[in-house]
């Protein structure tokens, strides 16, 4: 049966960008394995549930395969499969961000000194 450190599995699936940056996020107790809080040396084998987060967004994740090395990113759907309602929560909180994202006007050139402090004023309160 195949076996992989989570900190290397969680890198090879590309949750992280290096596998050091995957072991600090273990070590912020950012991951658990099987419902239980995991180390990065944590080993980990096929069906097991990984339930990761990475703010502000959390994935639960079915392990489906380990894979030796780095995989393309079109490659990963086959190293794990996440959950409906994991995807479905993802999908509703980025679109609650981006409808809370507060837009300002961009003005062409320079603002005005009144401008400028209209504008100071709303940050300040804000």
């Amino acid at each position: 049966m195949e076996e992989q450190r989570l900190d290397k599995w969680l890198w090879c699936a590309r949750f992280f960008k290096t596998r050091s940056l995957a072991a600090e996020a273990i070590k912020a107790g950012r991951a658990t394995v099987n419902g239980a809080r995991a180390k990065p040396a944590r080993v980990i084998k096929r069906d097991d549930q990984v339930m990761l987060r990475r703010p502000p967004f959390e994935y639960h994740l079915t392990v489906l395969a380990v894979a030796r090395q780095r995989v393309g990113a079109s490659l990963t759907r086959e190293l794990y499969s996440e959950t409906e309602a994991s995807r479905q929560q993802r999908v509703m909180l980025a679109q609650s961000i981006k409808d809370s994202a507060v837009i300002e006007e961009r003005h062409p050139g320079k603002l005005s000194k009144k401008n400028r402090r209209e504008r100071e004023k709303i940050k300040r309160f804000v």
